[in-house]
């Protein structure tokens, strides 16, 4: 079976989830895209050779009958889209955050059940190649039982989208309620609750910002540094959101009873930290070595991988399209769980309530 694929939203995330779906051809073919500026909905049509576009949602559900559809809009729109979506008989792939709230998250997982139809959300770091490897090894024990994780995520405020909503006080990211962070802590915390299994942990959160207020709106408004400690009944979690810590980090630690992992999305390596084998001052020489060691492996299969044309930026993208596929077509598991959905938007909600930002300006 090949899936009929529509995308609404055409902005600069649609570009990699076409991409990444016509490199499955036998599988799913893009049928269609739409936003409301038409013009936009053509140049990426043009670009990626798709046959229709559209400005009107209503009408692209109507001619095209999609069986999925990829909502890349801002997350205000998320809720509204989706239910269309759903009730026009379509799967929905939804980029983060799922909605803008954990009562939204909750609609709309009753509204894919009620329809039997299934919903994923745009969390691909975790399907990522060292995401992939660090499962595998929790499965075969080498870390023993998780203790604490660490999850780090950096932002470049003077990178492209940075600059692009610093530069707007309009801009969309600016109206919602947590700002910065609503846009970007879902890549914090859905690392954090694959370790963290409470329904609901104890969730401290501080906030901060540490850029000059110099605009006199909105723009001054947004916070740009946020810790979160984590507390559940067996695992307890730190979470780093730093728009200002260079280079900008994405890794994940994770402390076990026999290991410590560490997990690095940049570099896309994954090492486990050396301990003393022998005894005095030597013992305390060896460990760099051998941590050296297991960087200069993990380089070798980043260069075997960029040999074999398999180290691409949207890996866990594509390898998410896929399984998301898979559960549609074949009956499978869905990638992300809708528990680990509402368990990410309950401490969104929750961080959100305890580091308020000045009421979002329109």
């Amino acid at each position: 079976m090949t899936l009929k694929i529509a995308i609404v939203g055409c902005g600069k995330i649609a570009d990699g989830h076409i991409e990444e779906i016509q490199k499955m051809p036998e599988r799913a073919r893009v049928v269609a895209v739409c936003d409301l500026e038409l013009l936009m909905a053509e140049q990426i049509a043009v670009r990626y050779g798709i046959p229709s576009h559209y400005d009107s949602f209503d009408r692209l559900l109507d001619v095209e009958k999609p069986d999925v559809v990829h909502i890349t809009t801002p997350p205000q729109s998320h809720l509204f889209l989706a239910r269309r979506a759903i009730e026009a008989g379509a799967h929905v792939y939804v980029e983060k955050p799922t909605a803008l709230n954990l009562a939204d998250v909750r609609r709309l997982i009753e509204l894919c059940t009620a329809a039997g139809k299934k919903m994923t959300v745009g969390w691909e770091y975790q399907f990522d190649p060292p995401a992939v490897e660090m499962r595998r090894l929790v499965g075969d024990g080498v870390l023993g039982d998780p203790v604490h994780v660490e999850s780090c995520f950096g932002y470049n405020l003077a990178g492209p989208f940075g600059a692009a909503l610093l530069g707007d006080g309009s801009h969309w990211v600016h109206r919602l309620p947590g700002k910065l962070f609503h846009n970007n802590v879902d890549h914090l915390l859905n690392k954090i609750v694959e370790f963290v299994d409470d329904e609901q942990p104890k969730v401290t959160a501080t906030a901060y910002a540490l850029r000059e207020k110099r605009f006199g709106d909105s723009r001054d408004d947004m916070l740009d540094e946020l810790r979160v400690t984590v507390q559940g009944a067996r695992v307890s979690a730190y979470g780093t959101f730093s728009s200002h810590a260079r280079p900008p980090g994405h890794f994940l630690r994770v402390y076990g009873t026999k290991n410590t992992l560490h997990v690095d999305f940049t570099s896309r390596t994954v090492t486990l930290d050396a301990s003393p084998k022998l005894p005095s001052a030597i013992g305390r020489v060896v460990p760099a070595f051998d941590q050296a060691l297991s960087y200069l492996r993990e380089g070798g299969k980043n260069v075997v991988r960029f040999a074999r044309s398999d180290f691409h930026f949207f890996s866990g993208l594509n390898r998410l399209i896929g399984l998301f596929y898979d559960s549609i077509t074949r009956g499978a598991e869905l990638p992300i769980s809708y528990r680990d959905m509402i368990r990410v938007a309950w401490m969104m909600d929750e961080i959100f309530r305890q580091v308020p930002q000045e009421k979002a300006r329109t």
